[in-house]
């Protein structure tokens, strides 16, 4: 055994180890928001319980804002197309409108999780999340109006994972990242203050089935790293194009790592914990789940995709067919059966997932401006959908079955306008964000071959339109109960609302703008 002094003498006689090389500024937004994390954890243990509420929230807006506001900066200010952190991260343009995507709709999913006014002065989530559904310690706590904060460095770690999942530019960096991103969901999805059991049921769900998917993506990194010998996406690329590796490493690492991401995603056939989740898990964490974390995916997708298996087309496009029709069919006619508007609205984001990955399989830049173009649309729509959901109450909490929704519209029109006009959003009606975002995609993949894939779009958004129409019949053409829910509205619920109106309004009637700030993030396609 080596000697305390035989080790230093050997080191010393080693070449100086070469410092790594940071580029803070290219990867400040990542920094800020995972700062601001880690001081809202110092601000649980050392800020009295009652002034906790009133410094995490401008923290966490800072942190969102600050982030966001450097985001644009980069974008603007060069032409960023390099590889960052010792080729850990790539900044580019398609990377920085992602991540631009994933903060502002984080910003807006922060205003319903601080919600504090109207009928949720003690918030959506429970006061002690170690105390048994039921018991006297959850009674004690409720009474004394505790109102939860640890919410917040929870989802600013998720979002600091959101913007380096699209970012890595290796598979380690991508599984750290899928990691930090989904470990703080997995508590948040368990802190519903009403519905306790079914809120820890769907947290168990997604964190068993989410250990799976990223022993499954685990695996996928290994046979890639035996086939390529790096995990660098660029060097994967290289060694495909050589052709000289073993082909079943290739290919069951491709097919492993894709479960890894499709289920993260919640394409079929691993989709089967989203509507689970989106029912349980408190609905500003389902806002947020459906916007920033489905966009999150899709940049991990199309990183992967359009770097690693570029090259490898031709052997992934049948089985990315056949994951994109499933997902659209299937999500659009099992919505139909559903009864909970969160869950119908799981199913709705399950069959517009299918639609998504046709960007993927167009494989072109158009695809990929339509895809960043979609993400942004679908992302504000949702968070305004499930806003209007946190405001239809009744004595029980949220009203979720779609029958309590009856005659919502003669009791409060505006509300049931506002959920109306989203809903066509999502069903692609003309003069929406969505039927901008719908047209792009399918333009994109038809000029790419992919007309039979098209064709099996709009018959879903065919099939997905009649469960939104049903909706709005039950709003607006039925009978109120006598006891039916009411609308309460506090005020930032109200501001995500106004905001999600007025993207999906302005994506749809003046697109071109944002059309072209996404085709010009893609001149360079993403950095190798």
């Amino acid at each position: 055994m080596s000697t305390p002094d035989q080790v230093i003498a050997v080191l010393a006689q080693q070449d100086d180890i070469t410092a790594p090389h940071i580029e803070y500024g290219q990867i400040m937004p990542l920094l800020l928001v995972l700062g601001m994390a880690v001081v809202g954890v110092l601000v649980e243990a050392f800020v009295g319980r009652d002034s906790r509420y009133y410094v995490q929230v401008p923290l966490a807006f800072l942190g969102l804002a600050g982030a966001f506001a450097w985001t644009v900066a980069l974008g603007w200010s060069e032409d960023p197309h390099h590889v960052a952190a010792e080729g850990a991260l790539g900044v580019d343009g398609p990377t920085l409108f992602i991540q631009g995507t994933i903060l502002v709709l984080a910003l807006v999913s922060l205003l319903l999780i601080a919600e504090r006014g109207g009928a949720r002065a003690d918030g959506a989530f429970t006061a002690q999340a170690s105390a048994l559904p039921g018991s006297e310690a959850e009674q004690r706590t409720a009474e004394a109006g505790v109102v939860q904060t640890e919410v917040f460095p929870l989802m600013m770690f998720a979002v600091g994972g959101m913007i380096m999942f699209p970012a890595a530019n290796d598979l380690l960096t991508m599984f750290v990242a899928l990691e930090v991103l989904s470990l703080p969901l997995y508590l948040l999805c368990g802190l519903a203050r009403r519905r306790r059991l079914l809120s820890q049921e769907a947290a168990v769900k997604y964190f068993l089935l989410g250990a799976f998917s990223s022993a499954f993506f685990l695996y996928g990194i290994a046979l890639l790293y035996g086939y390529a010998g790096s995990v660098r996406l660029s060097d994967i690329s290289a060694q495909i194009s050589k052709d000289t590796g073993s082909e079943t490493l290739l290919l069951a690492g491709v097919a492993l790592l894709s479960v890894g991401l499709l289920f993260k995603l919640g394409g079929v056939p691993f989709h089967m914990w989203k509507p689970d989740v989106y029912q349980g898990a408190p609905t500003p964490i389902t806002a947020l789940m459906a916007s920033c974390t489905v966009v999150a995916a899709f940049g991990g997708i199309l990183r992967v995709y359009y770097v690693a298996f570029e090259t490898l087309r031709w052997d992934w496009r049948p089985f990315m067919w056949g994951v994109a029709i499933l997902t659209m069919v299937a999500g659009s006619i099992i919505a139909i059966t559903q009864t909970d508007i969160k869950r119908m609205l799981a199913y709705s984001s399950i069959a517009h997932a299918g639609f998504l990955l046709m960007g993927v399989i167009a494989s072109s830049p158009h695809g990929l401006s339509s895809t960043l173009f979609y993400l942004l649309a679908y992302g504000f729509t949702s968070v305004g959908a499930f806003a209007v959901v946190t405001m239809v109450r009744d004595a029980a909490g949220e009203a979720g079955h779609l029958s309590r929704w009856a005659g919502l519209g003669k009791r409060s029109p505006v509300v049931a306008g506002v959920m109306a006009f989203f809903l066509l959003a999502f069903a692609g009606i003309p003069l929406t964000s969505g039927f901008t975002g719908k047209f792009a995609l399918f333009k994109a993949a038809v000029e790419e071959g992919a007309t039979p894939l098209v064709i099996v779009a709009v018959v879903s958004s065919a099939v997905a339109a009649f469960f939104y129409v049903r909706v709005i019949v039950v709003m607006f053409f039925s009978e109120p109960d006598v006891d039916g829910p009411v609308v309460v509205a506090g005020p930032a619920t109200a501001v995500a609302v106004a905001l999600g109106v007025t993207a999906t309004v302005v994506l749809g009637v003046l697109p071109q703008p944002v059309l072209d700030l996404a085709g010009q993030a893609t001149t360079h396609m993403f950095v190798r």
